[in-house]
C-alpha cells in the first residue's frame, strides 16, 4: 500500500538543501532578528512611555510573519523553481518517487526548519527588548496563526513554480508578493489604517493585516472578533489551493508529453 510520508532519508535531504541556502538563512533568520531589535528604538524615541510597550510589541508582533514568507514564499519558490527548470521532480516520479511524497517532505523540512527559526526569534527578541509575556490564549493563537501562514505560502510558492516553471520568471513573481504583503500589511512603517482606501481594502482580505494591528490590543487577554481573521485565512488557503491545483494540472500534462517523447 502506496503511502504520502515521506522517509526520513528525504527530509534530512530536503532540510540539508534548505540549509545551504544563504539567503533563507540571513531573510528567515537574521533579518528579521535584526530588524525587531533595531525597530523599537527607532519608533519609541518620540513616544510617551506608556505608549512604548505597545509599539515593542507590535514590532515584535509583526516581524515573526516574516519568517514564514521569507522561508516559505522566497527560499522554497527560489529553491523549488531550480530544481523543476531542470527537471529533477519529473525525473524522480519517473523513478518511483511521487511527487505528493516529494511535496510532503519538502513541507516536513521546511516546518522543522521555521520551528528552528521561530525559536531563535523568541529567545533572542525576549532577551534583548522589555516585552510582556501574553497570556496563553494569545500565544496558542498567535503561533497557530504562524504555522498556518507558514503551510499557506509554501503552497503559494508551490503553486507557482509549477505553473511557471522557470526560475526567474517565479522569484519575480514571489517577490512581487512578498514585498506587496509586507506593504500592505503593516511590515514597511505604514500601518494598514494609513493606506489608500482603495489599498486598505486589499490588505483587510490578508490574515497578516489583522495579526500586525490587532493582536497587541489583545496581548493581556480580552475578547475579539475571530470572524474578519478567519474570513482572510480561509481567502488566502482558496487562492493557494486553487494555484496548487493548476499546479498539479500542468504537472500532468507535462508528464504526459514526456512520457510519449520517451
Amino acid at each position: 500500500m502506496k503511502t504520502l510520508l515521506p522517509n526520513k532519508r528525504m527530509i534530512f535531504y530536503e532540510l540539508r538543501n534548505l540549509l545551504g541556502n544563504f539567503f533563507t538563512l540571513f531573510f528567515g533568520i537574521a533579518f528579521p532578528i535584526a530588524f525587531s531589535i533595531l525597530m523599537p528604538s527607532i519608533i519609541t524615541r518620540d513616544l510617551p512611555e506608556n505608549a512604548q510597550s505597545e509599539a515593542i510589541i507590535t514590532v515584535f508582533v509583526t516581524m515573526s510573519m516574516v519568517i514564514p514568507m521569507a522561508v516559505m514564499l522566497l527560499g522554497y519558490a527560489a529553491n523549488y523553481a531550480q530544481e523543476v527548470e531542470n527537471d529533477v521532480p519529473l525525473r524522480l516520479d519517473l523513478f518511483g518517487i511521487q511527487p505528493k511524497k516529494l511535496f510532503v517532505a519538502k513541507l516536513i523540512a521546511h516546518l522543522i526548519f521555521i520551528t528552528i527559526a521561530f525559536i531563535l526569534y523568541f529567545f533572542v527578541d525576549w532577551i534583548v527588548l522589555d516585552i510582556k509575556m501574553p497570556n496563553t490564549k494569545m500565544i496558542v493563537l498567535w503561533i497557530s496563526c504562524l504555522y498556518l501562514l507558514a503551510i499557506i505560502f509554501f503552497m503559494i510558492a508551490h503553486g507557482i513554480t509549477t505553473i511557471v516553471k522557470k526560475f526567474g520568471i517565479t522569484f519575480a513573481v514571489t517577490m512581487l508578493l512578498y514585498f506587496s504583503f509586507m506593504i500592505l500589511c503593516g511590515m514597511m512603517g505604514i500601518t494598514v489604517e494609513q493606506l489608500p482606501k482603495a489599498l486598505k481594502n486589499v490588505a483587510l482580505l490578508l490574515p497578516m493585516s489583522y495579526i500586525s494591528k490587532d493582536f497587541v490590543g489583545i496581548w493581556d487577554g480580552g475578547s475579539y472578533n475571530y470572524a474578519p481573521l478567519i474570513q482572510s485565512f480561509l481567502f488566502l488557503a482558496a487562492i493557494a489551493g486553487i494555484l496548487v491545483l493548476l499546479g498539479i494540472r500542468k504537472s500532468k500534462r507535462t508528464q504526459g508529453i514526456y512520457q510519449k517523447v520517451e
